[in-house]
C-alpha cells in the first residue's frame, strides 16, 4: 500500500480541510507513518479519520483530534514536552518531529512496551517513555514548555499545575468518563496564576490516578 500518498491525503482531507493551519503539525503528521502504530490487521485504515483499537483495550486516536491538541499547544521547537497517556505512542512520535525533547508516561505496562518498540523502529531518540500514574506527571524533567494529557479528568491535576514552565501552555480534556467533556488550554502566567480557554467538546477516555478518576 502507498502509505506515504495515504498521509498526504489524511492532512489535506481531515487537517487542512477542518481548519488545521500549524505547518509544523502538518509536517510531522506527513513525516510519521501512523500505519506502524497500529496492529497489522488495521493498517489498511491506518489513514482514516477514525480512533483504531490497541493493546490494553486502549485506541489510537483520530488523528484530527489529536493535530488539534498539537496546534493548540502552540510548540516551539526547543520546547520540552510531557505527554500524559503514552498509548501507541503515535502522538509521541509526532510531538518528537516537532520538539527538543519529549517525556510521556502510561499506566499500562503492555503499552509502555508496544509504544517504545514502535518508538525504536523509527529512531525517535529524544522521545523516553516510562510505566506511572500520569496523574502525578515527571518532576524529574521538570519544568515543561507544553503538556498534553490524553484522558479526561475531572480537573487539572495540582501536580502538572506545578511542572509546568512559566509562559508554559497544558491542552487536557475536563468532563466525567460519560458526561460532557471540554477540552481546555491551560496557560501558566505566574507561580500562582493560570488562564485557561475552552476548546470545545470532546469524548475520551478517563484519566486514570492518585489525581483523576
Amino acid at each position: 500500500m502507498d502509505f506515504a500518498r495515504q498521509r498526504q491525503q489524511m492532512v489535506r482531507k481531515q487537517l487542512v480541510s477542518r481548519g488545521i493551519w500549524d505547518q509544523a503539525v502538518l509536517d510531522a503528521f506527513e513525516a510519521v507513518p501512523r500505519h506502524l502504530f497500529v496492529g497489522e490487521a488495521y493498517q489498511d485504515m491506518a489513514y482514516a479519520d477514525t480512533p483504531l483499537p490497541i493493546p490494553a483495550g486502549q485506541t489510537i486516536s483520530q488523528p484530527y483530534v489529536v493535530a488539534y491538541m498539537l496546534q493548540a499547544l502552540r510548540l516551539h521547537p526547543t520546547d520540552r514536552v510531557l505527554e500524559i497517556g503514552t498509548g501507541s505512542g503515535y502522538a509521541a512520535a509526532l510531538l518528537g518531529h516537532m520538539v527538543q525533547q519529549v517525556y510521556t508516561v502510561e499506566r499500562h505496562a503492555e503499552l509502555v512496551t508496544y509504544a517504545r518498540h514502535s518508538l525504536a523502529q523509527l529512531g525517535c531518540g529524544n522521545v523516553q517513555v516510562c510505566q506511572g500514574d500520569g496523574t502525578l506527571g515527571w518532576p524529574e524533567h521538570a519544568p515543561y514548555q507544553a503538556i498534553v494529557v490524553a484522558a479526561s479528568g475531572p480537573s487539572v491535576p495540582e501536580p502538572l499545575r506545578q511542572q509546568l514552565a512559566i509562559d508554559g501552555r497544558l491542552v487536557m480534556p475536563i468532563g466525567r468518563p460519560h458526561g460532557r467533556q471540554h477540552l481546555i488550554c491551560l496557560t501558566r502566567r505566574s507561580e500562582t496564576s493560570y488562564d485557561d480557554d475552552d476548546l470545545g467538546e470532546v469524548r475520551f477516555v478517563p484519566l486514570i490516578g492518585q489525581e483523576g478518576w
